[in-house]
């Protein structure tokens, strides 16, 4: 069976892998219903209508590599594809789509199969039963992304014609990877993990997709570099299964230090998990997990009980020609290497969900997660309800990564703009906060980050002054950080409304940190950016000076550049839309990581010279 640490990181679910499946990737037919009336004249029946145009999934409409490349607004787009599929005895196919922005209906040979809401997350639909006797089988797919839509989860995606200011093209329809899998009728839908580090305690949430047939088992099998740690199997009774391990190399506080996942030494554990129904082995699937603990305390940030000082990026995660979608699953790795070269420990993904090949390469390598999501640009009872429900399915399907250490649901007061002033957007934020923490009490929250903060295990700032000067003395230590927050803040909002939040930072409870800075556009084309230089020693002073004004503070916990490259419009990231970096990467990194700056810069110059 594979390994689900060293897989080669093109499995879309990497923490629940089968060795069944098929990508349906490439090319689909395709056509926009601006009419919309596709449902009443069946473009999904296989004698449907004649789809004029062919698209490159998973890129959307929007993107070049798509083929399309159009950013006119339409409300409805449809695909199609055939597939070559053999109804097998004992076994079910199990259609997945990586993410549908906004709302997806799916028919299979003209029978509707399901459908799901949410623009951001996965869905999984049995097709099964609705493929007919022949081999030859037709998948259709109606998406809905209304692009005047102000109550759904938009993010970065404009709602104007052109991008303008900080917002970016739409991606429309289908944005991540869509794919097959051949399955047991009884199998494995969903695995959670869960440690406690102190009692030196493994956890395995299974869920089945049948009530099990009575001498049903489920085995959990846990080794890590050939070495078996644990292994117990358990009666199945219900279509829930907990499990629990107790490995004694667990028990052991010195031998567990080893087994530790956190940046710079990113252990991950195997983990087997077979289904047995009346003594046949059937469902068999390969897992990892990384154990670590995340939590605040004595205002510090914790990973595995010691502080660390948090080196993050703005991870806009957009690529100039495949937009919100990576131009292919390599270059998901790339960029967490590059983060990592560039001298950070995490990245802040900003207003999107990252595709989970990417959270892999994060967990195997050693990056930290801030996990976010994208936000309405109003507040409703509808909007209330789209991002409540989209984001418990984000943690839900997010929270067993070990790189993702913290939970961002709201950005900037983004969808609850008024929450200064009406209590109904402060309970929605409280409450999301409060859900957050129901689903996984084992990270931390911020509960808007940025500012307006009314629930949060830490106080974030977003803070744009390009003058070194000012974020020296704003950060200099705990007087001038409390009139820092006094009053409006630094970017004329609020920084706390709760007074329990206040009084924990002014008893130095919890951390506090700059999660945006700097936004400095290296450009000489009058690109936008906080602040804009044109020469390289003009870029390299000016990061450099507001690196080190918080590098040096005394009371900050850790802080997040803006950002890690160059998107459309935006000239402020340390690389370009390429990624190809501004400066020698040892020049970033020496700036990045407070290191001897001077000393770097002389010898990255002297390599240039002499190249």
């Amino acid at each position: 069976m594979i390994r689900g640490s060293t897989q080669d990181g093109s499995y879309p679910r990497p923490l629940l892998v089968r060795e069944e499946w098929t990508s349906l990737d490439g090319e689909w037919e395709f056509a926009w219903d601006d009419g919309q009336v596709g449902l009443a004249e069946r473009w999904y029946a296989p004698d449907g209508a004649v789809f004029d145009r062919r698209i490159r999934v998973p890129f959307a409409p929007e993107s070049t590599l798509s083929g399309i490349g159009d950013n006119t607004p339409h409300d409805v787009l449809w695909y199609r594809r055939e597939v070559d599929l053999e109804l097998q005895s004992g076994r079910r196919w199990i259609l997945h789509l990586g993410a549908v922005d906004q709302s997806a209906d799916v028919w299979v040979d003209g029978v509707h199969v399901g459908g799901h809401v949410g623009g951001q997350t996965s869905f999984r639909l049995d097709i099964t039963d609705a493929l007919a006797g022949r081999r030859g089988h037709q998948i259709v797919v109606r998406a809905v992304d209304l692009v005047d839509d102000v109550d759904i989860p938009r993010g970065k995606q404009d709602w104007r014609g052109d991008p303008h200011f900080i917002w970016y093209r739409r991606t429309s329809g289908i944005w991540k990877t869509v794919w097959l899998e051949s399955v047991p009728v009884q199998h494995v839908t969903a695995l959670h993990w869960g440690a406690d580090l102190v009692a030196g305690r493994i956890s395995a949430s299974v869920s089945l997709a049948l009530r099990p047939l009575p001498g049903t088992e489920v085995s959990v099998r846990i080794w890590h570099d050939g070495r078996l740690l644990g292994e117990t199997r358990v009666l199945a009774d219900h279509t829930d299964v907990e499990i629990e391990l107790r490995p004694s190399a667990l028990q052991n506080a010195q031998e567990r230090e080893s087994l530790l996942w956190q940046p710079g030494n990113p252990v991950l554990l195997d983990a087997e998990i077979v289904v047995t129904e009346q003594g046949a082995r059937g469902d068999e699937v390969a897992s990892y997990l990384g154990l670590r603990s995340t939590e605040v305390r004595g205002g510090r940030f914790l990973v595995n009980g010691r502080p660390i000082f948090v080196r993050s990026v703005l991870e806009q995660g957009f690529w100039p020609d495949g937009q919100l979608t990576a131009p292919d699953i390599d270059a998901l790795r790339r960029e967490v290497e590059m983060i990592l070269e560039l001298g950070f420990s995490a990245a802040r993904i900003h207003q999107k969900v990252e595709d989970a090949r990417m959270l892999f390469w994060a967990d195997r390598l050693g990056l930290m997660i801030w996990a976010e999501t994208a936000s309405a640009y109003r507040f409703s009872p509808r909007a209330a309800a789209a991002i409540t429900r989209e984001w418990l399915e984000i943690v839900d399907q997010q929270r067993d990564h070990p790189s993702v250490v913290t939970w961002v649901p709201v950005n900037e007061s983004w969808g609850v703009q008024d929450i200064a002033y009406d209590p109904a957007q402060r309970e929605l934020v409280q409450s999301l906060a409060s859900l957050t923490r129901a689903l996984d009490p084992s990270r931390p929250v911020v509960s808007n980050d940025g500012w307006e903060h009314v629930d949060s295990d830490i106080l974030t700032l977003h803070d744009y002054s390009t003058e070194p000067t000012i974020l020296r003395e704003r950060y200099a230590d705990r007087h001038a950080l409390a009139e820092t927050l006094s009053g409006m803040g630094p970017q004329d909002r609020e920084p706390i409304l709760s007074g329990v939040l206040q009084a924990q930072v002014d008893e130095h409870e919890i951390p506090i940190m700059v999660t945006e800075f700097g936004g400095v556009a290296y450009s000489a084309d009058g690109t936008w950016g906080y602040a804009i230089v044109t020469s390289d020693s003009a870029f390299r002073h000016r990061i450099a000076e507001l690196f080190g004004a918080l590098e040096a503070s005394p009371v900050l916990s850790g802080f997040c550049y803006t950002q890690l490259t160059d998107t459309m419009q935006e000239s402020n990231g340390l690389l370009t839309e390429q990624r190809e970096p501004k400066l020698a990467i040892e020049v970033l990194r020496a700036i990045v990581t407070g290191t001897d700056v001077p000393t770097v810069v002389e010898v990255a110059e002297r390599r240039v010279a002499s190249s």
